[in-house]
């Protein structure tokens, strides 16, 4: 996957990180919304909450199974050179759900202070502000998508562009055949504990030589206190397809650490770039 931007010399890299690690946190900031959330802790029970809490279908709960009880055989690694304080994986919420008042009329419409909130980390979810900038955006507040943009617009090119919890909805079959076909729930200790509680991330499936118009992008932003976050996202690129897709992630500064363990899986068929 590759953009058309030119890559910034060391200087410039440089200077990003000089501003990035020198400079104030301008994300640091909690959005004060009411939050639906389950108890700590990680069993068997809390997969199966997850994915009644999401309406999954059996197969997919079976998926889930599957890599908790392997995820229970794994110890977590050591890392070399790093000290990492160990981790009370019985001490973290595994679902933190924002509530939006919206009304029912307008289902589409996104809660005035989650839109306030995207806006201030410089992602603008009316589809006329975001025009501009020729990006299609699916953001993610703790655990659920609360906007996919230009949704209609790329389906008019057959391209899916949604959350992954609306795709396992929507589109059954492209999830059931690319899931976990380049990151297996066997493949190490975070991919099976990802794979047995993730919560939402994007899905995109780009058609037979479609050229996708937009860039896709999606954005994590990690609210709640004392939850983790388990991005899960699929893109596929098909036989001479093309898309570039790029991701984002901000949190509340905190003293106690949040954990954000995600997989992104990308296929690109044959000639897909």
């Amino acid at each position: 996957m590759k953009t058309n931007n030119v890559p910034p010399s060391p200087t410039e890299q440089d200077d990003i990180l000089q501003e990035v690690t020198k400079g104030d946190y301008k994300y640091g900031f909690v959005t004060d919304i009411h939050t639906d959330t389950i108890g700590r802790g990680l069993s068997e029970a809390t997969v199966r909450l997850i994915s009644e809490k999401k309406g999954e279908p059996e197969w997919l709960l079976d998926f889930r199974l599957k890599a908790y009880r392997h995820w229970l055989t794994l110890e977590q690694p050591k890392w070399a050179h790093l000290h990492i304080p160990p981790i009370d994986y019985q001490d973290i919420i595994y679902y933190a759900a924002p509530k939006q008042k919206v009304s029912p009329q307008t289902p589409e419409e996104i809660d005035p202070e989650l839109l306030e909130t995207f806006n201030k980390l410089g992602i603008p979810l009316h589809e006329r502000q975001a025009l501009a900038g020729n990006m299609a955006v699916d953001a993610v507040m703790d655990s659920v998508s609360v906007k996919t943009t230009f949704r209609e617009k790329l389906a008019d090119l057959g391209i899916v562009f949604c959350s992954f919890s609306e795709a396992v909805k929507e589109h059954p079959d492209l999830v059931k055949k690319y899931l976990g076909k380049v990151v297996s729930y066997r493949d190490n200790y975070f991919a099976a504990l990802n794979s047995a509680v993730f919560s939402d991330g994007s899905f995109a499936y780009i058609p037979k030589g479609v050229r996708c118009p937009m860039e896709l992008s999606t954005y994590f932003r990690i609210n709640a206190r004392n939850t983790g976050q388990f991005e899960r996202t699929l893109i596929v690129a098909d036989e001479d397809a093309y898309v570039s897709y790029l991701e984002g992630c901000t949190a509340p500064m905190r003293d106690e650490n949040q954990l954000h363990a995600a997989i992104v899986e990308i296929i690109a068929e044959t000639r897909a770039r």
